[in-house]
């Protein structure tokens, strides 16, 4: 038998990882695309047939993929870290985790806006804030796997 630590979720821990990855995965491409749907979206005219396709797909990308995939990400997660004991690189993550479901819902706010006919971002606005995933992905990858603290 393997040990897995003295966590509550013992010989499921490994399964409980594996799905906390793959969600995340799916949480990240959803919160990739929705800027870049955003910056697509910003020159279309409100109202027009192309602005409805663009409300109908960040709705879609946001009902399907994005919000699901936040929800078990945070579930496996939490678990997760209850099983750890919440070491010092741990609470780093989860801090880098509260801000990153904060950006996720900026862009869900952001896409009701934009349905509602407001522009309250500029396109390169927009274009820098499709970055913010990339940054926070890169410290959380330092953080689970170098553990500096």
């Amino acid at each position: 038998m393997i040990d897995f630590g003295v966590g509550w979720l013992g010989e499921a821990y490994l399964w409980v990882k594996a799905l906390h990855v793959a969600f995340v995965i799916f949480w990240m491409a959803g919160l990739f695309m929705i800027p870049r749907f955003l910056v697509y979206w910003h020159p279309v005219a409100p109202g027009a047939p192309e602005a409805l396709l663009w409300d109908e797909r960040c709705r879609r990308l946001r009902r399907i993929i994005l919000s699901p995939a936040m929800v078990v990400s945070w579930a496996a997660g939490l678990s997760l870290a209850f099983h750890l004991g919440w070491p010092l690189w741990l609470v780093a993550k989860f801090l880098f985790v509260i801000g990153l479901t904060w950006f996720h819902h900026w862009t869900v706010a952001m896409v009701k806006r934009f349905a509602a006919g407001e522009r309250p971002v500029s396109e390169k606005g927009l274009r820098l804030a499709n970055e913010i995933p990339s940054l926070v992905t890169l410290a959380v990858a330092v953080l689970v796997i170098v553990k500096p603290f």
